[in-house]
């Protein structure tokens, strides 16, 4: 295996290991939300005037898939849409306060699963992080590009899996 392919599958195993690790414990702190209803609330806690395009564009799927979640999470009372005064045409969204306890929840796991990892991190030089955070930025921009080529811009985003929605 060359250095490229290393580098590919230690990411991978990265991800797979760190997703496996805290898998249980935010299913059994956030039951009854899939991980696509979680995320869609951290994004809607953290944009400002979140509707369907922009939370599309951050969580890489389509408006369609938004849609959909966006529905789930209105009906189960976590969100609650609105529209601006100037502009009645737009549907925005904003957590409720069930809504702003999972999103706080999701939170405190992540905070917790820093923690967990801070002893890895707290040796990590910043000459080394320059050098991972360069790295991630050059091959972000290429799959960027990549994506642009397929006609998969932000905008247009990739399908949820259906049983995630």
């Amino acid at each position: 295996m060359n250095k490229e392919e290393q580098v590919l599958t230690a990411f991978r195993d990265l991800f797979n290991k760190r997703s496996w690790l805290n898998k249980t414990k935010m299913e059994s702190s956030l039951k009854g939300h899939k991980p696509s209803e979680v995320h869609c609330i951290e994004y809607i806690g953290t944009l400002t005037d979140a509707n369907v395009t922009r939370l599309a564009e951050s969580l890489y799927m389509t408006r369609g898939a938004i849609s959909k979640i966006t529905q789930k999470l209105l009906r189960k009372g976590l969100i609650e849409s609105y529209r601006k005064p100037e502009n009645q045409k737009e549907i925005y969204f904003r957590l409720t306060e069930e809504g702003r306890d999972i999103w706080r929840i999701h939170d405190e796991l992540h905070r917790e699963f820093r923690d967990r990892d801070r002893p890895v991190f707290e040796h990590v030089t910043d000459d080394q992080y320059d050098g991972m955070l360069s790295f991630m930025e050059k091959y972000s921009r290429h799959l960027d590009e990549e994506l642009k080529k397929q006609g998969l811009t932000r905008k247009a985003g990739v399908e949820a899996e259906a049983e995630d929605v």
